[in-house]
């Protein structure tokens, strides 16, 4: 189990180095994460959603990603509520007050889960959720405190230095922690160190000593190229200095943000908050939301609905995914549906498309789809015939009197530089991401090099590991010898 002093140490990512390893060394291997709060999901093949990190650990395992991988997502929807998926469906919207009222029957959905993945797979590796010492959810949390004293794993903590105060906090955790799960701590990873370990010595040997527990290494901070886990991450993006800048609006309740990374190696993506002007960029990115209806009414309150046309009149090709496909719509009706509010709206959408959206009942599209690119333009008719792969998820529906983008997905304005699609996962296909780079780049009369393939992260993740943790201590306490 890999639990952390706090949310976005590197949890995921070690989870998913492991899993790998192990499944190199020829073990069959699982994610698990009872539970997960995040806006980045994923489709499974049977169209559970699951959070984006298990559906990465479970790639980087070579495994097919399943919904009890994840058994609880939990989807922050606003006004202290979320939307909670139990075996990648969707089951109701909650306060936290009445989800916890049902915990005791969420930790059986857990336990059936886990005990599922048990009969299947070898080794299981246990990612936990924010920070283990929550000392207040202690008598209700499930994800850490709960899996730990049930399945009693070998557990692995997880600090990271760049926030400052790593000592104290691997220390602080360990003492708050119960004492049946304090003994389940086998070793300690410092993680995004920049500089050298060797600075670190005098108070690693110093934390080793107050704790008994040994400092498997350090990792350095690393660039990776895996799929963020969630909206904290945006805040660690450095934009490249590169000829083409893409805008991505950074929507309050932004979803699936990972639709994007794709694009990071090639242009530079900058996220612009809607108070921002966009000023000159190559093109716009509205992404997904778990919000369409108050992101909207925000964009509006800041002027961006303003900023996103200027640069449509402009000739800027303006990309809308899912959440944002919706409001570049004409009109979208509410039936207390997708808001926080509790009556029914109708609002006008930035009506650069001639389309309709409607959400008239509490029912969630998830599927993995593949779709063929139909519009004509000077973007997606590059493509035109080419077949695209990515999922849906999405709450209402959305009709449309404009060129059809994907076959029954999506549409196009006249010229093909306004697009609107439901299809995550887009830019994962590397024709519809040369599509756009191309075009970008020869518009300002720049040379392109289209992406032919794309380099293996998780090789790059285990030899990172390898490089830096004493792997040894790791097999030993997993009760596995290394291979060859």
């Amino acid at each position: 189990m890999i639990l952390g002093t706090a949310s976005h140490v590197g949890k995921s990512i070690i989870t998913a180095g492991i899993c790998r390893i192990l499944a190199e060394q020829g073990y069959s291997v699982a994610p698990f994460k009872a539970q997960n709060m995040s806006l980045n999901s994923w489709i499974t093949r049977d169209g559970a959603e699951i959070g984006i990190s298990q559906a990465v650990q479970a790639r980087a395992a070579g495994v097919e990603p399943i919904a009890e991988m994840n058994p609880i997502l939990l989807k922050p929807k606003g006004d202290r509520a979320s939307q909670v998926i139990i075996l990648g469906r969707i089951h109701a919207d909650k306060s936290a007050g009445d989800y916890y009222e049902t915990i005791h029957s969420v930790m059986d959905v857990v336990e059936e889960s886990y005990d599922r993945l048990s009969q299947d797979y070898e080794f299981i590796i246990i990612e936990g959720a924010g920070g283990a010492a929550e000392i207040n959810l202690y008598d209700r949390d499930i994800v850490n405190i709960g899996v730990a004293r049930r399945f009693k794993p070998p557990i692995i903590l997880v600090g990271d230095i760049e926030r400052g105060g790593v000592f104290a906090s691997l220390y602080g955790t360990i003492q708050l922690l119960p004492e049946d799960i304090k003994t389940l701590i086998k070793g300690i990873i410092i993680n995004k160190f920049r500089g050298d370990p060797a600075l670190l010595t005098p108070g690693i040997e110093e934390l080793e000593k107050l704790t008994g527990i040994p400092i498997l290494g350090v990792l350095p901070y690393t660039k990776l190229g895996i799929p963020s886990e969630d909206s904290v991450s945006i805040g660690d993006k450095e934009p490249a200095d590169r000829s083409v800048t893409i805008a991505v609006i950074r929507l309050a309740h932004i979803s699936n943000f990972t639709d994007f990374e794709p694009l990071e190696e090639h242009a530079s993506v900058r996220y612009f908050e809607p108070d921002q002007p966009l000023g000159s960029v190559d093109a716009v990115i509205i992404p997904g939301t778990k919000n369409t209806i108050d992101d909207l009414m925000e964009l509006k309150e800041y002027g961006m609905d303003r900023e996103i046309k200027r640069c449509a009149e402009a000739g800027i090709p303006i990309i809308g995914i899912c959440g944002g496909y919706q409001m570049l719509t004409s009109t979208i009706t509410d039936r207390a549906i997708e808001s926080t509010a509790e009556t029914h709206t109708v609002l006008q959408g930035l009506g650069l498309l001639n389309a309709e959206t409607r959400f008239e009942e509490y029912h969630k599209y998830t599927e993995q789809v593949t779709k063929i690119v139909t519009a004509d333009g000077p973007i997606l008719g590059r493509v035109k015939g080419c077949k695209v792969r990515g999922y849906e998820i999405h709450m209402g529906t959305t009709s449309h009197n404009e060129e059809p983008a994907f076959g029954d997905d999506g549409c196009t304005d006249k010229r093909g530089l306004v697009i609107g699609t439901y299809l995550h996962g887009l830019f994962e296909n590397r024709e519809i991401t040369n599509a756009l780079l191309g075009f970008l780049h020869e518009r300002k009369n720049l040379t392109y090099t289209p992406i032919t393939r794309r380099e293996d992260p998780y090789r790059n993740l285990t030899d990172l590991l390898h490089d830096n943790l004493a792997m040894e201590q790791i097999y030993n306490f997993l009760e596995i010898e290394e291979t060859e």
